[in-house]
């Protein structure tokens, strides 16, 4: 559910529904409401848009998710664009206004007791030869969050479209995981109250060999486990 507007409206434009906030709205409460979705589902990630709207009887989506026993979050990034002289490489922006930002978000997700804010540390695509991103960024970003009283999400993510292998994937993830949380250190984030949320470490969509569930399974955890070996 934090798919940007630009996003939804790529979706119900190939399945011929009307590309409005109203259309939005209608569909996220769709999945809000879901009977028994808690059973399933312990969070859920809004965008700027989702986190304004209601249900129909006037319910915040937030609060509807909280009274659900499903924690809201709160993407407070302004979405990946492309990093000027680095072709294929990826920055995140939403620095700018932050803190006003997030004690609005906070203001929203009230009498909620827990509301997570979520940045993705960089998106970058399995080649050798591009630049570190957004360390630089990661770590103001993800001070900030805590500071409002929020409870950051961090996501270190990798793009999958490429031909790159899985081994390749696993390299630039375990890079990937050591910057983000070496930004984390030196911006002193508490480590206990971050909440990582994983990628799973896997072949691009146009390789050629595309590995079994145990192989991922397996490149996924042993690139973790080097990750903070490493660190």
């Amino acid at each position: 559910m934090d798919e940007s507007n630009p996003t939804c409206n790529k979706r119900f434009a190939r399945a011929g529904i009307a590309q409005t906030e109203e259309a939005r709205r209608a569909y996220r409460e769709l999945i809000v409401t879901t009977a028994g979705l808690s059973e399933s589902i312990s969070g859920a990630i809004l965008y700027d848009e989702t986190i304004r709207q209601r249900t129909r009887d006037g319910t915040p989506f937030a609060r509807a998710l909280a009274s659900a026993g499903i924690i809201p979050g709160i993407k407070v990034d302004t979405s990946a664009k492309e990093m000027a002289g680095h072709p294929g490489e990826k920055i995140t922006e939403g620095l700018d206004g932050l803190r006003g930002r997030l004690a609005e978000y906070r203001q929203m997700g009230r009498p909620v007791r827990q509301v997570a804010g979520r940045h993705r540390g960089r998106r970058r695509h399995p080649q050798p030869g591009l630049p570190p991103g957004q360390r630089a960024r990661a770590g103001p970003l993800r001070r900030a969050v805590p500071e409002a009283g929020l409870v950051p999400v961090v996501e270190p993510e990798v793009l999958m479209d490429g031909a790159h292998t899985l081994q390749r994937c696993g390299e630039v993830t375990e890079e990937l995981l050591r910057a983000v949380f070496t930004q984390l250190q030196v911006q002193r984030v508490t480590l206990e109250g971050v909440i990582l949320k994983p990628a799973m470490v896997l072949p691009g969509s146009a390789c050629p060999v595309q590995d079994g569930v145990d192989e991922v399974a397996r490149a996924t955890v042993t690139c973790r486990y080097q990750a903070a070996r490493r660190r």
